[in-house]
């Protein structure tokens, strides 16, 4: 087969195993930096996007996509606005619900929340109701002042299933005989739930007519309405449309709730991808020091070479083929072993019996074609620039003065 000498050359070069010990040890270990280098980046890039994933996914289906709203304590015909709404090609759901601060009370803790008053027949698609550890979503509606609350909660109040907790209204209060005191009701845990997530900490559920009754109002207590998308991206375009149909009323997204979150996430990640990535170039720039000792040590041959006809650029070519050799061999392994070791990582901790999460759960993981194809030509890249400064050298060679000594 046809190749040119000076990629031909830089083969031999790459292949021979008559190099000094020191040389191949500096190149060995630049191929081994280069391995581990793009198999942690790829292996950390996959879980990263993995539990970015799975927070949109958990985060997303608690937090509306749009939140709506208006400057009255009930939010009047919601049944009419829902029916309107949901005829919007965008609109997969919308749910009636009531929100309010409040603190939760049992015989051994307090602790502040966020109370969601909701209608269960409308949140069957809710991620709680498949995150339900004990007990029912619908028991909410068939039980009076009855509530739902987060696994993590539960354990710092030191509560179970069929126990009494007081919620309060801290910014409610009625006259009584003794005075002013704040609004509070007992209500039963019937259910709990476990997301996996803060919100498991922070958030509970009662029946939206029994939030009104808390609340000292009448009807069911409704005064927002959560509208989730077939597409979260698309709330600004949504916000939009519905701003020109419902002028007095009030619109938020999940970008503007949540965006700080995801933000912070993403920098994390971008973070990450920039350490990892430095990790890579140094190991390429490793072959700098192997590729200019090469030079020192084949100088001989250039000149030999150079005598023989070959210009400088075909020296030049000879060491970049000789880098991207060594490079190409560390990506391709790198690759091989991050991908390996990526879609056996659970499998490896529960051999070593290492639980970075929750008991019973795996780590989630993303391995996306698009990040290994951007970690390969960027690997390849640094490689080729690595090799650029000792070909340079190698091409600076005069022959006369070096075949005078020989």
């Amino acid at each position: 087969m046809f190749q040119p000498v000076s990629v031909f050359i830089g083969f031999r070069y790459s292949r021979s195993s008559q190099r000094k010990g020191f040389v191949s040890f500096i190149t060995f270990f630049s191929i081994i930096g280069i391995v581990l280098g793009v198999a942690s980046l790829i292996t950390v890039v996959s879980v990263m996007d993995g539990l970015e994933h799975e927070q949109k996914r958990r985060v997303l289906g608690l937090v509306p996509h749009v939140l709506m709203s208006q400057q009255q304590p009930h939010l009047n015909h919601w049944r009419d606005l829902q029916r309107d709404i949901l005829l919007m090609p965008d609109v997969s759901q919308v749910t009636p619900f009531q929100e309010s601060e409040a603190l939760i009370q049992s015989k051994s803790a307090l602790q502040g929340v966020l109370v969601h008053g909701i209608m269960p027949e409308f949140e069957q698609h809710n991620i709680i109701n498949s995150a339900m550890t004990q007990g029912q979503l619908g028991s909410l509606e068939s039980e009076p002042f009855s509530i739902i609350l987060g696994q993590a909660l539960a354990r710092n109040l030191k509560v179970n299933l069929g126990d009494a907790v007081r919620l309060t209204l801290p910014n409610k209060t009625l006259f009584t005989p003794m005075g002013r005191v704040p609004v509070h009701r007992t209500f039963t845990i019937v259910g709990i739930f476990n997301v996996g997530s803060q919100v498991d900490q922070t958030m509970v559920f009662i029946n939206s007519k029994d939030g009104a009754k808390l609340h000292r109002q009448k009807g069911d207590g409704v005064n927002q309405l959560r509208l989730y998308l077939s597409d979260a991206f698309k709330a600004s375009s949504v916000i939009a449309q519905l701003s020109l149909r419902y002028p007095d009323f009030q619109f938020v997204s999940w970008q503007q709730s949540q965006g700080a979150l995801f933000a912070a996430v993403s920098m994390e990640k971008n973070m990450m991808w920039l350490m990892l990535s430095l990790i890579v170039a140094v190991a390429a720039f490793n072959i700098v020091s192997a590729l200019v000792m090469v030079v020192i040590d084949k100088q001989g041959e250039i000149s030999i070479l150079q005598t023989l006809g070959l210009d400088r650029s075909g020296i030049v070519k000879i060491f970049i083929t000789q880098g991207l050799v060594n490079g190409l061999w560390g990506v391709v392994l790198g690759v091989a072993l991050g991908v390996l070791l990526t879609l056996n990582l659970n499998s490896l901790f529960s051999v070593i019996g290492v639980n970075l999460l929750a008991a019973g759960q795996e780590l989630p993981i993303a391995l996306d074609l698009k990040n290994i194809v951007v970690i390969v030509a960027s690997a390849l890249t640094m490689s080729f620039v690595a090799t650029l400064y000792p070909a340079y050298r190698a091409a600076q060679t005069q022959p006369a003065e070096v075949l005078r000594n020989e």
